[in-house]
């Protein structure tokens, strides 16, 4: 299970990618909508630092323990 939460959290960052990608494009066609993207890249790229963040202080605190 450990395994796929390692990989899960570079998801959050393919999503952000993705979701910059979607905002560029549709800026000068759909305003409203690249504002939506802009909100999805910003929220999921935080999601990854966080997560990545706590997943590597978890992994100290098991190391410690050993």
């Amino acid at each position: 299970m450990e395994k796929y939460l390692k990989y899960t959290i570079y998801l959050n960052l393919i999503i952000s990618a993705l979701s910059s990608f979607m905002a560029f494009n549709l800026w000068g066609v759909d305003r409203n909508k690249a504002y939506i993207f802009v909100f999805l890249a910003v929220i999921t790229l935080a999601m990854f630092l966080f997560r990545r963040h706590y997943y590597k202080k978890f992994q100290e605190r098991k190391d410690n323990q050993k």
